[in-house]
């Protein structure tokens, strides 16, 4: 089989390097930070740093799709998971009462999700990728540059120079290096034409708490996880081991609402939602934790038809990147990951290019509709907000995309269509996918409208302000 080199130890580097080595591949991983894998996740919590990656210690969720993904491929790492505390979610034990009642379906299980915060994720896969067979991970090395030569037409990647100068060859050269990948300046560097590439800020910024169980339980869930409530958002998850995150996110530009990275503005508004202000009764365990900066980012090595670059792949953040507050980074990157192990099977004996051109092709398939249905929502979000904020009423949706609001409106009425809203949330189906079954966009837009959209579950702007202001006053 491959040699194939690993450029990155995070979640989707270190699972990229366990698959492929599980299908008889030699994977080597490269990881620029040399700081040791903590021994467990309550030191990863305490200690562990992981420069670099913004996300770290923020809200994190792992989707149902990253679940399924992890029975297929690695159910070793989600018993290790579940070994360390993390916990198994079924949104359908959190169903909202006026669903009515929700019987038991033998394919339900695919709405159950293994989550845990962050830190724990890490420290267990990097535990599990040192034990596996075929596969070494060294850390410390820092990646300067890519080693090619010219292939019909396209930079072909033979292997990576590193900082010490030494060279690693491959087959194959995986980019999991995460949000800030150089990979960009290495195709030029290399001669290589640039690859497509869409960037823009996400436009939110993120302000996040982390909570732990005074009693063992977990706070009951009295809205969905990601509430919008007029010009900000609430999102609470939970976490390992009795743990939880609230997060408000809110437009980067909202200037007043940057008070939040105070405690006591941030308490302020989420006791001031009557159905999240629950949340709070637990022990705080961090202060409040923002971030911003966050790209939208899309690349694409086909250009004009032709590969950029052969022998090399990029996947998660590194290909592409987006809110954070939708959660589907790991659901996306770990999708990506049994694409790469399938079309690797496919096409053992393609040249490079053939073989480019249908990774290729699988990644705009499987993958690219994700990150559009993404950008999306994140685009229609901020521009509500936006509408606001300037005391406007935001333009109604029309048309086909009036379908996903709709939706979150109607599934609260509707067993079916509730179950409809969790695919999408999950990861389990595109939009496009589940709005096409027969009858089901007409039933969503009936029972919608049978049902008026509730006020806000907390306060308007003018009442927002005013929180915020008192709290930083007092």
């Amino acid at each position: 089989m491959a040699a194939i080199v690993v450029l990155g130890g995070g979640v989707c580097g270190l699972a990229t390097g366990m698959v492929l080595a599980r299908d008889g591949n030699d994977v080597l991983v490269l990881e620029q930070h040399s700081e040791p894998v903590p021994t467990s996740p309550t030191e990863a919590w305490d200690g562990w740093r992981r420069a670099g990656v913004a996300q770290f210690h923020q809200a994190h969720y792992l989707h149902p799709r990253s679940t399924r993904v992890l029975d297929a491929e690695l159910p070793d790492v989600r018993d290790a998971l579940l070994a360390a505390g993390a916990l198994r979610h079924d949104p359908l034990r959190n169903a909202p009462p006026t669903v009515g009642v929700l019987d038991r379906r033998p394919d339900d299980d695919r709405f159950v999700s293994v989550t845990a915060r962050r830190p724990t994720l890490e420290q267990v896969v990097a535990r599990s990728a040192e034990a596996e067979p075929r596969l070494r991970v060294e850390r410390g090395v820092q990646v300067e540059g890519l080693a090619t030569r010219q292939v019909d037409g396209a930079a072909h990647v033979t292997g990576v120079h590193t900082t010490t100068g030494r060279r690693v060859d491959a087959d194959l050269v995986v980019d999991a290096t995460g949000r800030r990948s150089p990979l960009p300046a290495w195709l030029q560097a290399a001669g290589a034409r640039p690859p497509q590439t869409e960037a823009t800020d996400s436009g939110f910024t993120y302000y996040t708490r982390f909570f732990r169980s005074r009693s063992g339980g977990l706070p009951p869930m009295r809205a969905s996880m990601q509430t919008h409530v007029g010009t900000f958002s609430l999102l609470t998850l939970p976490g390992d081991c009795g743990t939880w995150s609230i997060t408000l996110v809110v437009d980067s530009h909202d200037r007043p609402l940057k008070e939040l990275r105070h405690e006591d503005a941030w308490t302020a508004v989420v006791a001031a939602c009557p159905r999240h202000a629950h949340w709070l009764d637990g022990e705080p365990i961090t202060g409040v934790l923002s971030m911003s900066g966050v790209l939208d980012r899309w690349t694409r090595a086909v250009v004009d038809g032709a590969p950029v670059v052969t022998g090399l792949v990029a996947v998660g953040d590194a290909w592409s990147c987006t809110n954070p507050s939708l959660g589907r980074g790991i659901s996306m990157g770990l999708m990506q990951v049994a694409c790469l192990r399938d079309v690797l099977r496919d096409g053992v004996d393609d040249g490079p290019q053939e073989f480019a051109e249908r990774w290729d092709d699988r990644v705009e398939s499987a993958l690219t509709p994700w990150y559009r249905a993404t950008l999306a929502v994140d685009r229609a979000r901020l521009a509500e907000v936006r509408a606001l904020r300037e005391g406007q009423t935001p333009a109604p949706p029309e048309g086909r995309a009036a379908l996903g609001p709709a939706l979150g409106r109607a599934a609260a009425h509707d067993a079916e269509l509730f179950r409809a809203m969790l695919e999408i949330a999950g990861c389990l189906a595109l939009p496009p996918e589940v709005f096409s079954r027969p009858g089901l966009a007409e039933r969503v837009m009936r029972v919608a409208g049978e049902h008026p959209p509730d006020a806000p579950p907390g306060p308007d702007r003018d009442q927002l302000l005013r929180l915020v202001a008192g709290a930083t006053a007092s």
